[in-house]
C-alpha cells in the first residue's frame, strides 16, 4: 500500500526529515502544512491516509487539530509527533483518537513500529528502507550562513531540548507544562529586553544566570521568573512556611537548575557535545526586566539568543529562559549542526 501521508510542522527541518524518513515509494503522496489550519485545509481539500502532527505551533496548535478532525469526523490516522514528552501530552493526544505518540528526534526503530501499525502489510524490505532512510536523514551538510535556515535548526533543536526539560519539570511537580514555540534570533545587548517580549517591562522579576561552555562554544543561561510566580511554585514543591526573599532565592534556583541543566542536555546530546556549567549568579531580585538586563549589560555584546517562555497549566506561573551564545560560538554551532541540514 501506498499511503497519501500530510506532514504538518512549523518546522521545515522537521518536515523534510520526517518526508526522508519515510519509504521511497510513498514520496509522490507527500504533502506539507506549515501550521494546523493549513493542514485543515488539506484534509478539506483531498484524501489523505496518514497525518504526522507537531503539538506546538502557530496559529491551529496540534491539539486544535486532533479535535477538529474528531468534531468533523475526519477519516484520517493521526501520529503525533513532538518535542512535549510530558505523560499528560501523551494521554491527551491519544485520547482525542491519535494512533501513536512518536518523540522527537524521530527513532527510526519507534517510526517503523507506527507504519506497522498503520499497514497490514509492511513487507521486511520496506522496513529496512524505513531504518535506513531515517538514519541517515541526519547525514546531510551544506555550507550556509546565519539566517532561516540556521535559525530553522535551532529552533527545531530547541524543541527538543525544551519539551525534555518541560517533561522533568511536569513530573517533578505533577502538573502539565505549557511549551511555547521557542525564538531564535541574533541580537545586540541593546536589544536583548525584546527578547523577552512575553514578560511586561513595569512586571518585577528575578533572574538567574548560569555559564555554561564545551567544545569551542560558549554562553549563558538566564532564567527570569515572575515574582508573581513564587506562591504558586512553593505549593507545589510543598513549602509551607513564609515566604521571603532567601526562600523565594531558593525557590528560584531550584527551578533555574532544572531548566537550564534539562535544556543544556537536551542541544548538547543533539549536536554530540556536552556542556560544563559555572556557578549560577543572582542577576536581581524583584525588578524590573530592563533595569536587570541594564545592569548587567557588560556580560553580552552581540549574541545568539535563543527564547522559551514555560507557563504551567492552572497556575500563575510563568518564566522565561534564555540561552546566550556568544558571537564567536556561532561559527562552531554551524559546523556542529551541518550534518542536519540538506544540500
Amino acid at each position: 500500500m501506498v499511503a497519501a501521508v500530510l506532514i504538518c510542522d512549523d518546522s521545515n527541518l522537521a518536515r523534510k526529515q520526517m518526508a526522508k524518513s519515510l519509504p521511497a515509494d510513498w514520496q509522490d503522496k507527500i504533502s506539507f502544512a506549515g501550521h494546523g489550519q493549513e493542514a485543515m485545509e488539506v484534509l478539506k481539500r483531498q484524501p489523505i491516509d496518514l497525518l504526522f502532527l507537531d503539538l506546538n505551533m502557530p496559529i491551529f496548535d496540534g491539539y486544535q487539530v486532533l479535535q477538529a478532525i474528531q468534531e468533523q469526523d475526519i477519516p484520517v490516522k493521526v501520529v503525533v509527533v513532538s518535542g512535549d514528552i510530558q505523560p499528560e501530552a501523551r494521554e491527551r493526544v491519544l485520547g482525542y483518537g491519535a494512533l501513536d505518540f512518536i518523540k522527537k528526534p524521530v527513532s527510526a526503530e519507534k517510526l517503523q513500529e507506527v507504519l506497522q501499525q498503520f499497514l497490514s502489510v509492511h513487507t521486511e524490505q520496506d522496513s529496512k528502507k524505513v531504518i535506513e532512510r531515517a538514519m541517515n536523514a541526519n547525514q546531510l551538510s551544506n555550507n550556509f550562513q546565519l539566517d532561516a535556515i540556521l535559525r530553522d535548526v535551532f529552533q527545531e533543536l530547541t524543541n527538543v531540548a525544551m519539551g525534555q526539560a518541560g517533561d522533568l519539570l511536569a513530573r517533578l511537580l505533577n502538573v502539565f507544562v505549557k511549551l511555547p514555540i521557542p525564538n531564535v534570533n541574533v541580537i545586540e545587548v541593546s536589544e536583548l529586553h525584546m527578547a523577552v517580549a512575553s514578560v511586561e517591562q513595569k512586571t518585577r522579576t528575578s533572574a538567574v544566570c548560569q555559564g555554561f561552555i564545551g567544545g569551542g562554544v560558549s554562553g549563558e543561561a538566564l532564567l527570569i521568573l515572575n515574582d508573581s510566580s513564587f506562591s504558586d511554585i512553593a505549593q507545589l514543591m510543598h513549602y509551607e512556611g513564609r515566604l521571603n526573599s532567601k526562600v523565594e532565592l531558593e525557590l528560584l534556583m531550584d527551578v533555574g537548575n532544572i531548566l537550564i541543566g534539562a535544556v543544556l542536555k537536551g542541544l548538547a546530546e543533539q549536536i554530540d557535545m556536552s556542556f560544563s556549567q559555572g556557578h549560577p549568579v543572582v542577576l536581581g531580585q524583584h525588578a524590573p526586566v530592563s533595569e536587570m538586563i541594564k545592569a548587567n549589560a557588560r556580560r553580552w555584546k552581540r549574541t545568539l539568543a535563543i527564547e522559551i517562555s514555560y507557563g504551567i497549566e492552572n497556575h500563575n506561573i510563568q518564566c522565561d529562559l534564555l540561552l546566550l551564545f556568544t558571537e564567536d560560538s556561532i561559527k562552531t554551532l554551524k559546523y556542529k549542526v551541518e550534518f542536519l541540514l540538506e544540500d
